[in-house]
């Protein structure tokens, strides 16, 4: 009954501060255009701007895969409430039928979010999954980051994440990064791995540069 009372409180607390934000979603020509033709798609973005980003799960029905934890069943209950979709299982157990799941939805209109430095990190570090969901699921890979003018931060949290304050504005941007991998691609691949870093702190800096020009 607790977990049930919290689960609630932190739903109606995130959705009333949400509503108090001024959002502009800047999306690339790209995105609209893969996004109206409903191809599999993939939003990846580095742990610390989920709880920016977390208001666009209802805009693109968006679905994620999300860990069976404690937490993870407060996360699962938060995305579903907000309009979206998961499929639950870890790196230890169900990580298969969660990915499964995942690529499941994305064929159903779905696009998939994933934090792409993995549940535990380290930060910044983008692991083989995203990868594997694209070779298996066919899909695109768009960079998603954010950013707010203010902002309550928390530098002691391993994930760096920052959470937008009341009536802040809040700016999101979604470009391409990869057309869907070919089957015979390695996923684990370092090379991949380095090239999304780059594109997706690059992505940041091009946020920063249309804040600024706004």
């Amino acid at each position: 009954m607790k977990d049930f009372f919290k689960k609630w409180l932190v739903f109606l607390l995130y959705r009333g501060l949400m509503a108090t934000w001024r959002t502009r979603i800047i999306e690339s020509p790209e995105f609209k255009r893969s996004l109206a033709e409903k191809k599999p798609l993939i939003l990846a973005f580095f742990h610390g701007d989920e709880l920016a980003c977390v208001q666009i799960i209802k805009k693109y029905r968006l679905a994620t895969m999300i860990s069976t934890s404690k937490d993870g069943s407060l996360m699962d209950f938060l995305v579903r409430k907000l309009g979206g979709f998961t499929s639950r299982g870890s790196s230890t157990r169900g990580a298969v039928q969660a990915l499964k799941g995942l690529i499941s939805l994305m064929k159903k209109g779905h696009p998939a979010a994933i934090a792409v430095d993995g549940p535990k990190g380290p930060i910044y570090k983008v692991k083989p999954g995203v990868f594997e969901l694209s070779r298996l699921g066919k899909a695109e890979i768009f960079c998603l980051t954010g950013r707010a003018e203010h902002a309550q931060h928390f530098p002691k949290a391993w994930n760096k994440t920052y959470l937008p304050l009341p009536f802040s504005r809040v700016d999101i941007y979604i470009e391409k990064a990869y057309s869907p991998l070919d089957r015979k691609a390695d996923p684990k691949d370092p090379k991949l791995a380095e090239e999304l870093e780059k594109k997706l702190f690059d992505s940041k800096q091009q946020l920063g540069k249309l804040i600024a020009d706004a």
